[in-house]
């Protein structure tokens, strides 16, 4: 989905949303894209993001999107990969928002839940786990 979103927008500048591992950022084309912002809850995954694409240009950013804006110039295109579902869409969203320059782009994933998955799983970050009783898709 995030090639996708790429291959649309053709962005300058992109920011990824729970980057976890940096799964997706080989699609990006350094030749159209020249700026990469990555963010996630977890420091682990931004060492990971670090340690594969030690070429790419990117920004990373230890932050809960809950609580805290990212001091950024906005980019064209903001990929948010399951992050509303791990984060109240309130101040999260305001936040996400101020990211997308005008004109830009906001791709948003959703993953719908099924009896053997539960909305929210079992996490050690007490803003996900309070969200246990609100989500519902």
């Amino acid at each position: 989905m995030f090639d996708e979103a790429l291959t649309y927008c053709h962005p300058e500048s992109v920011a990824v949303l729970g980057i976890t591992g940096g799964n997706g950022l080989d699609r990006i084309d350094l030749c159209a894209t020249r700026r990469v912002v990555g963010i996630d809850i977890q420091l682990t995954y931004l060492e990971t993001v670090r340690r594969r694409y030690p070429r790419l240009p990117v920004t990373l950013h230890w932050i809960d999107l809950e609580y805290q804006t990212v001091n950024e110039q906005a980019v064209g295109l903001v990929h948010a990969a399951l992050i509303f579902k791990h984060a109240r869409t309130g101040q999260c969203l305001q936040n996400v928002a101020s990211l997308v320059a005008p004109d830009g782009h906001l791709a948003v994933v959703l993953q719908l839940s099924t009896p053997a998955q539960e909305d929210i799983p079992p996490t050690q970050f007490q803003t996900m786990r309070l969200l246990g009783g609100h989500f519902r898709l």
